[in-house]
């Protein structure tokens, strides 16, 4: 039992430099993972022998090792994520007749790695293998709403960590964590036109036994707001779907998946 708090705090670690895009400094690893700086530096130090971690002595910075690399590709080769919310995502869509997706978090974007497309419906830019920013995305906010406070903020140190694709979206820290608390007071996560104009997006995480976030599941639908419908489609004075009818289902799915990876929902 002595082992597991060591344990904890080493995963904490290369969780938190997994997220990173580049090497960082002891004091940013303390800070983010809340370790007394001698503890950290004992952690890396094992993690280095172990090569999960590297040290670039010239940079005084840390970064994953080829074994993180190892794991990583073990994953991938296994997709047990993709494995589980298969079935799960197919049935979303049936129930809500619109496309949904799974991502996860990769640094400070969003990574889709499994699309289940509804019947009938066009192609969307989130295709399997796509990354887009986190704080554009309803994926993206529903995985960052669930992080540390410090982890988003060292996720976003500045206004260049911020990408405008349309116009639209979060370009501060202090935009994105009311848009963070807004999703965590609702129970999900919405997006409208700030990927694709006249698309929208509810999406909700799906978390470990930690309560970590591992993946958001979202479905994308033509924008209740849109100002000028489609005149050739079945109705159109139609205000769109009906978003929170759907955010209710993304919600119930990802509980699914929580609970089938060990967590709470």
């Amino acid at each position: 039992m002595g082992q597991v708090p060591a344990a904890t705090r080493a995963l904490r670690v290369l969780r938190f430099l997994a997220s990173q895009p580049d090497p960082v400094p002891l004091d940013r690893i303390v800070r983010a993972c809340a370790l007394p700086r001698s503890t950290a530096y004992h952690l890396l130090n094992a993690m280095i022998a172990e090569g999960f971690v590297v040290h670039l002595a010239e940079e005084h910075r840390y970064g994953l090792g080829v074994a993180a690399f190892e794991v990583g590709s073990g994953y991938s080769r296994q997709e047990p994520l993709q494995r589980i919310a298969r079935r799960p995502l197919a049935a979303l869509v049936d129930r809500v007749g619109h496309s949904a997706h799974l991502a996860v978090l990769h640094g400070r974007d969003v990574l889709y790695v499994l699309e289940e497309r509804a019947p009938g419906r066009p192609p969307l830019v989130t295709d399997v293998g796509v990354r887009l920013p986190a704080s554009l995305t309803a994926s993206g906010r529903a995985l960052l709403a669930r992080l540390p406070a410090a982890q988003v903020r060292a996720l976003h140190p500045s206004a260049d960590a911020f990408v405008d694709r349309h116009g639209r979206g979060p370009r501060t820290l202090s935009a994105l964590r009311v848009l963070l608390a807004e999703t965590r007071q609702r129970g999900w996560a919405t997006e409208d036109g700030e990927v694709t104009p006249g698309l929208a997006s509810v999406a909700a995480a799906v978390v470990d036994h930690n309560g970590h976030p591992m993946a958001g599941v979202a479905v994308t639908f033509e924008s209740p707001d849109r100002e000028s419908p489609d005149p050739e489609s079945p109705d159109p004075g139609s205000t769109g779907p009906d978003s929170a009818a759907i955010a209710e289902e993304v919600r119930r799915t990802a509980d699914l998946l929580t609970r089938r990876l060990g967590g709470t929902a």
